[in-house]
């Protein structure tokens, strides 16, 4: 039932009745005896992701990607708070309008449901799944398969099935339903290990027909189906599987499910592995799937950095995400400005918890903003990894799709970590994700994808410019001990002229360690000379230059946004309007705005406020550089940049004198 809190107001409140959830099937609820009405669709999707959150906050973007799927109207915000209110009404009657109520709880732009193992079958069914391997781990098997079997019970049709069509492609209901096949594998070993085959065939025959491609199940139910004196029927079942495989997937059947058959073949079926310990840190599918051969454990990470420090905020948020074992696939988005530390930041957390995923490491770099070329194909990408994981190059399909059927097959039951640097946008990590819950994806980009944490539930972490103390320490360690002239003083006034961008601090450092005879005094006079363009920031690698990494994202813009960007340093005040933006480039309000979401989507601008923007000072500085190359496009936008805060300022500008106006005009000429 919903749990409500104790609220102490000197007057003993009646307890309010039991409300009783139903998620695995058609989402349903009863107060007492009676069956309440759920109201319109809209209003069961969002009860329904509120019961698959099973008592943790679902955000509201989230609810608003299930409702509208990617295309919300103006009014979605509001849509979701009727929604809310209606059901908090339906499971308080008599709460007043407006009234937070005691179940349903809005924190933090999310919605919470209240609920316990008692009034929600979902917490029921992993109540007994986790009592069940307690029970197979001291050796009770026969014991055991009866918990498996009341939990499989709980399920009456696929989670959330009347709700059409959003149950069947949304992540929130995806990861739910991926638990069934898992327990029903799970009670296959315990019943082979205790002779009640029979008992168990019902539930891994449904978990078969579910996922109709998972070879490992279909195994299991080979060998269950041969245990319980069904052998011809499984060896029907291989061919029809073995065909399915060639015709949607273009492969034969792996070692797992062969193994399988000729076992059946030889009459002598044995069942997977007895699940795992209590207590033991694999997830439940880990126990029966390891027999896949070839396997491969790659170790693609990068180097982590030796000069890596600070970030204790942005780590913690990391580990959290990735100790969030069993609430489905663990994703983690780390997104800002160029030269920010994203792509240091996600090695280095990723060799932190390389121990945790010890059937390999996954790393490519998807090109999103790179210095040549398009960016990296998806399907090329599935093909590296594919191999990589020990998969024969014959056997992978052409299509896209079917590669990455392949690769969350492969990878189902395994824990491996994937690292996609440098991605361009949603549509390219997608295919790319894997299935399961062991798994774990740590995305980079300097656009913030948004798709992945509304489909896919992802966690975000938006990258700033480290703190003062971070950015110092982080210069001090790259220069090196060597140096015998460092003074706090000229380090912190290089730390500010580097804007405390981590990659403007490398190549300054790198400048610093590699010319020990030149003072630290002498370099920082060398940046202020270059005050206001990215002179001072010269490497010999192009490609690793300030210039370069932000011409990356420059050249995905548009010719409109690219006029608007380089205007941006005309512009002196801290930040921005649109209104502002459209005077400067002398283009249309709503022009300006479709250009400032190209920029903020390029990371050369950010968002500081409702309608306003900054960017960072070394941006500015490249954005100047471009604009001195059209020196009559500057002083026609310096004019409409004037005129623009004459009128903006209105009477509180007149009383300045003609002299006074002279100046201004000959400045911004």
């Amino acid at each position: 039932m919903p749990v409500a809190p104790r609220r102490h107001t000197g007057e003993e409140q009646e307890p309010a009745e039991a409300v009783r959830f139903t998620l695995l099937g058609p989402v349903r609820a009863w107060r007492g005896g009676a069956e309440l009405p759920l109201g319109p669709r809209r209003q069961r999707i969002v009860l329904a992701a509120l019961l698959a959150g099973a008592g943790r906050p679902v955000p509201l973007t989230e609810l608003i990607g299930l409702l509208w799927d990617g295309d919300p109207p103006v009014s979605a915000v509001n849509a979701v708070h009727r929604c809310v209110g209606s059901l908090r009404r339906l499971l308080e009657p008599g709460l007043p309008t407006r009234s937070p109520g005691r179940w349903l709880i809005g924190q933090a732009g999310s919605y919470l449901l209240r609920v316990d193992s008692d009034g929600l079958d979902l917490l029921r069914f992993r109540d007994l799944v986790r009592q069940a391997r307690a029970t197979a781990a001291t050796g009770d098997l026969p014991a055991a398969v009866d918990t498996y079997l009341e939990a499989l019970g709980l399920w009456q049709g696929h989670c959330a099935e009347d709700l059409g069509a959003v149950a069947a492609v949304q992540p929130a209901f995806a990861m739910v339903e991926h638990e069934y096949a898992p327990v029903a594998c799970e009670a296959a070993t315990a019943a082979l290990g205790c002779g009640r085959a029979g008992s168990v065939l019902l539930p891994v025959r449904q978990a078969a027909d579910r996922r109709p491609l998972d070879e490992a199940l279909q195994a299991s139910l080979l060998v269950v189906l041969a245990a319980d004196g069904k052998q011809a029927e499984a060896i029907m079942l291989y061919q029809s599987i073995r065909t399915r495989l060639s015709d949607e997937l273009g492969v034969d059947p792996g070692a797992e499910l062969q193994a399988a058959h000729q076992k059946v073949l030889c009459g002598s079926p044995a069942g997977p592995r007895v699940p795992a310990a209590v207590g033991s840190t694999a997830p439940p599918a880990a126990s029966f799937r390891r027999s896949r051969t070839p396997w491969i454990e790659p170790a693609q990470l990068p180097p982590d950095l030796p000069s890596f420090t600070g970030r204790e905020r942005a780590l913690d948020h990391a580990l959290d995400t990735a100790h969030r074992v069993g609430d489905g696939l663990r994703v983690l988005t780390v997104d800002g400005i160029p030269g920010v530390g994203k792509t240091a930041l996600a090695v280095h957390f990723a060799h932190r918890v390389a121990a945790d995923f010890p059937d390999g490491q996954l790393y490519t770099d998807l090109g999103g903003f790179a210095a040549h070329g398009d960016p990296a194909d998806p399907g090329e990408v599935l093909h590296g990894f594919l191999e990589a994981l020990g998969v024969d190059r014959h056997r992978i399909p052409a299509s896209v799709e079917a590669r990455s059927a392949l690769f969350r097959s492969t990878l189902s039951g395994r824990r491996v970590l994937v690292v996609l640097d440098n991605a361009f946008g949603t549509g390219q990590v997608r295919p790319l994700l894997p299935g399961t819950p062991e798994c774990m994806v740590v995305v980079t980009s300097r656009s913030r994808l948004i798709g992945l944490a509304t489909a896919h539930g992802a966690r975000s972490l938006s990258l700033d410019v480290p703190s003062v103390a971070e950015a110092t320490a982080c210069f001090l360690r790259r220069v090196g001990p060597a140096r015998t002239d460092i003074g706090m003083a000229v380090v912190e006034e290089i730390v500010a002229r580097c804007g405390r961008l981590p990659l403007a601090l490398a190549l300054v450092a790198a400048r610093a360690a590699s010319r020990p005879e030149q003072p630290l005094t002498l370099l920082a006079a060398e940046l202020a000379a270059a005050r206001g363009s990215l002179e001072g920031f010269d490497e010999d690698d192009s490609a690793n230059a300030l210039r370069g990494v932000f011409s990356w994202s420059y050249r995905t813009l548009g010719a409109e946004a690219k006029r608007v960007f380089r205007q941006l340093p005309r512009h002196r005040a801290p930040d921005i309007s649109t209104d502002a933006l459209a005077s400067a480039a002398g283009i249309s309000r709503d022009a300006a705005a479709t250009a400032a979401r190209e920029l903020l989507r390029a990371r050369l601008l950010d968002a500081r406020g409702r309608d306003r923007y900054s960017a960072h000072d070394l941006v500015l500085a490249y954005a100047a550089e471009l604009d001195r190359a059209g020196k009559a496009d500057r002083s026609a936008a310096a004019r409409r940049s004037y005129v623009h805060s004459r009128r903006s300022a209105g009477p509180a500008a007149r009383p300045l004198s003609d002299r006074a106006d002279t100046h201004l005009e000959e400045w911004a000429l």
